[in-house]
């Protein structure tokens, strides 16, 4: 593996504008590598924090506390709505009505028992990726979302491919192409790479 240049382009994660990047928290990481270790171990601890909690991650106040929780040692920007476009996404003004939207969608489908629980909660993750409310880390945190909501249904939680969907391979490939099926209304292969 090579070492990327911790700015270079990375055709597999959102961009970051230059002063997002400079909310970089830690002044001695200079590689991809070395800011992947940390979100990492940052998200760990986390993920640690929210199963070891009853929460409900319907609620928008749960949602941007877990993403601080997943980033707040690596980025100032940890839990905040972006304020810049992106190149998916809703536009910077309507994340927060989106947002709630997606909520309140969540809880009428859980009521009503609209979906069967994987793809309740598969579609749950496919909706707050789009909003992408948050300027980076948006795939981890909605995933993360997912795994606590299918958990609460009753369910067992997602493996996600079972791979590191942080680097290019076939993996992510498959991630992305069954994110793309889903904006087609197709959830069956998100649905099935969920429990890949």
């Amino acid at each position: 593996m090579t070492e990327t240049d911790l700015h270079a382009a990375d055709d597999h994660a959102t961009p970051l504008t230059p002063q997002e990047r400079e909310d970089l928290i830690p002044t001695h990481i200079t590689l991809r590598s070395e800011l992947n270790e940390l979100e990492q171990q940052n998200i760990a601890t986390a993920n640690r924090w929210a199963f070891g909690r009853r929460k409900v991650p319907t609620r928008e106040s749960f949602l941007k506390s877990l993403h601080r929780r997943m980033f707040e040692r690596v980025w100032r920007w940890a839990g905040k709505f972006r304020t810049t476009e992106r190149n998916l996404g809703v536009a910077p003004h309507l994340i927060e009505i989106s947002l709630h939207q997606v909520l309140d969608d969540a809880r009428y489908w859980i009521e009503n028992n609209t979906y069967p629980p994987d793809e309740l909660a598969v579609r749950f993750h496919h909706r707050l990726v789009s909003v992408h409310p948050f300027p980076n880390g948006n795939g981890r945190w909605s995933r993360l979302a997912a795994d606590l909501l299918i958990v609460q249904l009753g369910g067992r939680r997602f493996t996600w491919g079972a791979a590191g969907l942080q680097t290019a391979g076939t993996a992510r490939r498959a991630y992305i192409a069954a994110l793309q099926a889903a904006d087609n209304h197709d959830f069956g292969p998100l649905i099935a790479f969920a429990r890949s």
